[in-house]
Parts: structure tokens; C-alpha cells; sequence
């Protein structure tokens, strides 16, 4: 077992989890470089002058983040409805992630509370949560505020709104994701991290980047907690 994973867990009272990578694939079946290719044809319809690294940006959360530092609030906007109706389709056909339902039903049956934090729109990530029936072992859903990208992760305010939300000091609460961002936002906000490696190439940065512990596989979290709620 991961004896930095096993010590982290032990020493935490609630679990935050980021929602695409440690929970699922949200663009398995509509990929992203298509939705982000989607939401340059919606700035090209409102007239916005696109420039080739911007359209060729596989990221629609990119994509909006861009959007959003043109300033613009009517265009940024425009592309925010676009990216919430496109993340509701995706959702549909979302890749549950190996152990992740797993995780969040151990980390309810040792006593912990469960929330997401995620950069993806709350309405998606609800629908997804409530077609796996998972709705009733996660809250609060804290997911992108509207049109307003600059607070997205690795802004460390919906990670502070999330703490606040289930009761827990900072301190004693765990953040899951699986970027660097999420790692950032985590130390602003004073939660411990636990960074999900779901390729090999994101371990050392993950390490360098100071993660509590990381981790490959979310099986190793899901382990700890069900030890922890049989003991």
C-alpha cells in the first residue's frame, strides 16, 4: 500500500473530488478536441477574429478560458451555453473511471462527506452522478461558474466553497484531481491533495509539483477507505 496514501487518509475528514479524470471520461464518446472545435464556430458567429492557436485548441475549457479574457461578457457567454449544453450530451456517454464509484461509496460507508469540485458545469456533472445513482452519496456539486472562467481551478475558491459546504476545516479535507491546476488550487486553498496519475508521464510532474501523495490507479484510495470503514 501507498504509505504516504495510507497516513494522507487518515488524517483527512472529507473527500473533494475533481470530476473528469478521478470520477470519469467525461468526453469518451464526444471527443474534446470536437466540442472545442464547436465552440470556435460559435466565436466565428459572433464575429470574433479567431487566431490559428486558438483554433486549433483541443480544450474547450481553453477555449473558454480565452474567450473569457477577451472580455466580451455577451460572446463569453454565448460560448459558456454552447459548452453546458455540449458537456450534457457528453455526459451521456461519459467513461465511468476504474474504482472511482468505488471510492466515493467507501469514502460514504467510513463516515466522510463527499463533494465535487470540478471546471465542468454543475448541471453535467449532476446528470451524470444521478444516471450512475451516485446523486445521493455526493454534496455538494460545485462545477464551473457561469461565464465567469477566471474562477475556474486553479482558482481556489470553489475548492474553499466546497470545504465550507460539507463542514470541513481545510486543512482536514483532500482534493482528487488529475492536473496540475488542481494541484495549484488545492495549496491555495489549504486542502491536502491527492494527484491521480492516469498516465505515467504525470508522476513526476505531479511529485515535483508538491501532491500529498500521488497515486495511479483511484483502487489504491478505494482500498484505504474500505479498511478504514471496516475498522
Amino acid at each position: 500500500m501507498n504509505a504516504d496514501l495510507g497516513r494522507l487518509l487518515g488524517e483527512v475528514d472529507a473527500l473533494l473530488l475533481d470530476f473528469d479524470g478521478p470520477v470519469c471520461s467525461i468526453f469518451a464518446g464526444y471527443p474534446a478536441p470536437q466540442v472545442a472545435a464547436e465552440l470556435v464556430d460559435v466565436l466565428r458567429q459572433h464575429g470574433v477574429d479567431v487566431p490559428p492557436e486558438l483554433a486549433s485548441e483541443p480544450d474547450p475549457l481553453e477555449v473558454l478560458r480565452r474567450t473569457g479574457a477577451a472580455g466580451d461578457q455577451d460572446v463569453t457567454r454565448a460560448v459558456e451555453d454552447a459548452l453546458c449544453a455540449a458537456e450534457r450530451r457528453a455526459v451521456e456517454t461519459a467513461e465511468p473511471t476504474p474504482y472511482g464509484r468505488e471510492v466515493i461509496v467507501a469514502a460514504r460507508q467510513a463516515g466522510m462527506p463527499v463533494a465535487v469540485v470540478s471546471n465542468n458545469s454543475a448541471g453535467a456533472v449532476s446528470a451524470y452522478l444521478a444516471a450512475q445513482r451516485l446523486a445521493g452519496h455526493v454534496s455538494p456539486v460545485i462545477g464551473r461558474a457561469y461565464a465567469d472562467p477566471d474562477r475556474m481551478k486553479p482558482n481556489p475558491a470553489p475548492i474553499v466553497q466546497a470545504a465550507r459546504a460539507v463542514g470541513v476545516p481545510s486543512i482536514r479535507c483532500v482534493l482528487v484531481g488529475d492536473s496540475l491546476s488542481d494541484i495549484e488550487g488545492a495549496r491555495a486553498a489549504g486542502v491536502r491533495m491527492i494527484a491521480y496519475a492516469n498516465r505515467p508521464s504525470k508522476v513526476e510532474p505531479f511529485r515535483s509539483a508538491g501532491a500529498d501523495a500521488v497515486i495511479t490507479s483511484m483502487g489504491e484510495i478505494a482500498s484505504v477507505l474500505v479498511e478504514r470503514s471496516s475498522c
